[in-house]
């Protein structure tokens, strides 16, 4: 699997209007925990369907589209911090130790 970086606001009203799932990882690149919670999903990202995509935010350099996202999909900001959308709706949002790629599987498997 593969990341795909969100550089444009353009992007997050994609990815509200994509059918089917999309994960977006918010990443601090000066936080350790930030750092060792991308590296756990990372290790475990098999667990999630093939064909759901995967976006990844540097929030240091896109703090104008990290609020963006917060926005657009209702949650509180937090970093590290994933969200699962589904058909434009965040389904699941975690932080820090509760990032999980296997809870992420689940939700999408069920």
């Amino acid at each position: 699997m593969e990341w795909k970086k969100i550089t444009d606001l353009n992007q997050i009203s994609e990815i509200k209007e994509a059918e089917g799932y999309s994960l977006i990882f918010k990443h601090s690149t000066r936080c350790s925990v930030s750092m060792m919670a991308k590296r756990r999903f990372e290790m475990d990202w098999e667990s999630i369907p093939p064909e759901t995509n995967l976006y990844f935010l540097d929030l240091i350099s896109y703090r104008a589209i990290s609020a963006q996202i917060a926005e657009t999909f209702s949650v509180h900001h937090e970093s590290p911090q994933i969200l699962l959308i589904k058909n434009g709706n965040c389904v699941l949002d975690a932080s820090h130790s509760d990032i999980s790629a296997e809870e992420v599987g689940e939700v999408i498997s069920n």
